[in-house]
C-alpha cells in the first residue's frame, strides 16, 4: 500500500517579532497536531537580540524548515519619514520575487500558502501556482473587522478619522473611537494610509483567514465577520474566518548569566509582588516620560523588574529597524538622579532586552506594564498576570480599549500617553492598582482559563484548526 506524502504548508512571516512568533507557534501545531510538513519563509531584519534568539531557535528546529530571507534594501524605495508600516508593506513587496521563487521550486508543491496581514500580495501567486492561501492575523477579530471595513470607512468618512465627532461604526461590531484607530489611520494623507487599504482589499483575495483570538473572547465579532453576519453581508465576504488562539511562545530559558541572575532574583520576590514594565522589542518613550515613569514606579513602593532602553524623542516604534545596545550604564543617564540607588533593593533593570515569558510565567509577577501588542498581551493572558495597558502604535490602542473596558483586565490611563505625558502620580496609582486589584485579578483568571480551553482539544480554537487541516489536507 502507498504511503501518503504528508500535507506540505508554507508560512510567510515579515519582520519583526509580534508577526513571527505567533507565525511559528502555528506551524507548531500543523506539525504537533496534524503531522504536516512545514515551511517559514521568513524575512528578516535581525536588528535584535531578541529576534535573533527566536531566529536562531527556529533555525535549528527539527519540527520545520525555516527559511531566511534576508530584508530587501529599499532604501531608494522610502522616503527617511516614512513609518514602520509602510517600510514593511514595502520590504514585503520587494520580497515576492524571492517568495515566488522558492514556492515554484519546492516540489511537490505545496498544498496551502499561509501569508501575514503585509504579505497579502503573495496571494496572486499562491492562485497562479494552484495554491490555496490563507491570510494569518497575529492580532484579534476586532482589529480584522476594522482593516477589512477600512475601504469603505474611507468611502463614508470626510475628513481625518481622529477628528470625528462620533465612534466610527463597523456593522455587527463594537464600534471604534476616533482615538484608538489603527496608526496608518491617524493621518489619511501619510503614505501608510495608501497602504493600509491596500492590506484590507488583499483580505478577500484569499481562500480563508485565521485569527490569533478564540471563540469565547470575541464571538460577536467573528460571527460579524462569518457569512450571513452584518460585516461580511455588508463587504460581500464568502470567505471563512477561524480563531485559533491563543497561540503564544513557550518558555526558552537562555543559560546565561544575565538570565539566571534574573531568575534567582525573581525567585526572591514574594508571590505576585512584581510590576514587569516593557514596551515590546520596538517600543521607546521620550526622556520627559522615561522620567515621569521612574518617578511612578518608586512613588507606587511596588516592587519592579523594568526593561529599559534609551529614549528616542519622535516616533514610539522608532526601535523596530534599529539594533539596541544600550547597557545600564547609559540609559541610567536618562533616569531621575539617584533612582538606581534609591531603588536597588526593589527593582531590578533589565537593558534593552528579557525573556518576557519566562518572567511572566513566574509567581513573583503580580502586573505587567505593557505597550499592549497582542503578542505580549497573550502571553500575560496565558499566565493570568493583569495588565496596565500603555498603547503606543500599531493596533495597541485598540488592544488597550479592548482590555480594558469590554474585557476588563487591564487598567489604563486617563489620557492616551500618545498625547501627552503621562504623570508620576497616576502612573504609581496604576502599578498599585494592578498589584492590588482582586477584580482585575479574577477576571483575568477567567480569561486565561477560556483561552487554554479554548486551545485545548476538543475547545473551539483546537477544532476550527483541525476544520483548516482537513481543507488543506484535501
Amino acid at each position: 500500500m502507498e504511503t501518503r506524502k504528508p500535507t506540505h504548508v508554507v508560512l510567510v512571516s515579515c519582520p519583526g517579532l509580534g508577526h513571527l512568533i505567533p507565525v511559528i507557534e502555528l506551524a507548531k501545531r500543523f506539525v504537533l497536531h496534524h503531522n504536516f510538513k512545514v515551511t517559514i519563509l521568513a524575512v528578516t531584519s535581525q536588528t535584535s537580540r531578541a529576534e535573533t534568539q527566536i531566529l536562531n531557535s527556529a533555525l535549528t528546529s527539527s519540527l520545520f524548515h525555516f527559511i531566511d530571507i534576508p530584508s530587501p534594501d529599499i532604501t531608494a524605495l522610502v522616503a527617511q519619514n516614512d513609518t514602520v508600516f509602510t517600510r514593511l508593506c514595502v520590504v514585503m513587496r520587494e520580497a515576492k520575487i524571492a517568495i515566488r521563487s522558492i514556492l515554484s521550486e519546492i516540489t511537490p508543491r505545496p498544498s496551502a500558502l499561509i501569508v501575514d496581514i503585509f504579505s497579502t500580495e503573495a496571494i496572486p501567486i499562491a492562485r497562479e501556482l494552484n495554491i490555496i492561501s490563507y491570510v494569518f492575523v497575529a492580532s484579534h477579530a476586532w482589529m480584522l473587522a476594522l482593516v477589512i471595513y477600512s475601504p469603505v470607512l474611507d468611502e463614508l468618512v470626510e475628513g481625518q478619522y481622529v477628528d470625528q465627532k462620533e465612534p466610527l461604526k463597523i456593522p455587527g461590531c463594537k464600534p471604534v473611537q476616533p482615538e484608538d484607530v489603527i496608526e496608518p489611520m491617524l493621518d489619511r494623507n501619510d503614505r501608510q494610509y495608501k497602504e493600509y487599504l491596500a492590506i484590507g482589499n488583499g483580505f478577500l483575495q484569499s481562500d480563508g483567514v485565521l485569527v490569533n483570538t478564540w471563540e469565547e473572547l470575541q464571538r460577536e465579532e467573528l460571527e460579524a465577520l462569518r457569512e450571513g453576519g452584518l460585516l461580511s453581508e455588508a463587504l460581500n465576504m464568502k470567505i471563512p474566518v477561524y480563531a485559533v488562539g491563543p497561540l503564544v511562545r513557550q518558555p526558552e530559558l537562555e543559560t546565561n548569566s544575565s538570565s539566571e541572575s534574573l531568575v534567582k532574583w525573581l525567585d526572591e520576590q514574594p508571590s505576585q509582588s512584581v510590576v514587569y514594565v516593557s514596551f515590546g522589542s520596538g517600543g521607546t518613550l521620550s526622556s520627559e516620560q522615561m522620567r515621569e515613569l521612574a518617578w511612578g514606579l518608586e512613588l507606587s513602593e511596588q516592587r519592579f523588574l523594568w526593561v529599559v532602553r534609551a529614549p528616542i524623542e519622535k516616533n514610539a516604534d522608532a526601535a523596530f529597524f534599529t539594533t539596541g545596545s544600550s547597557g545600564i550604564d547609559e540609559v541610567a543617564k536618562y533616569l531621575p538622579e539617584g533612582f538606581v540607588s534609591r531603588t536597588n533593593e526593589v527593582g531590578l533593570l533589565v537593558p534593552e532586552w528579557a525573556q518576557q515569558v519566562t518572567i511572566l510565567g513566574h509567581r513573583a509577577i503580580g502586573g505587567f506594564l505593557t505597550h499592549c501588542g497582542w503578542g505580549s498581551t497573550l502571553e500575560s493572558v496565558t499566565n493570568g498576570v493583569p495588565l496596565i495597558a500603555w498603547p503606543l502604535y500599531a493596533e495597541q490602542r485598540m488592544n488597550a480599549a479592548l482590555l480594558a473596558e469590554e474585557l476588563g483586565v487591564a487598567v489604563r490611563h486617563r489620557v492616551l500617553p500618545i498625547k501627552k505625558v503621562v504623570r508620576r502620580e497616576e502612573i504609581a496609582e496604576m502599578v498599585k492598582e494592578s498589584v492590588k486589584s482582586n477584580r482585575v485579578r479574577e477576571r483575568m483568571k477567567e480569561v486565561q482559563q477560556s483561552g487554554m480551553k479554548a486551545l485545548s482539544e476538543g475547545g473551539s480554537s483546537y477544532v476550527a484548526l483541525s476544520k483548516i487541516a482537513n481543507t488543506i489536507a484535501g
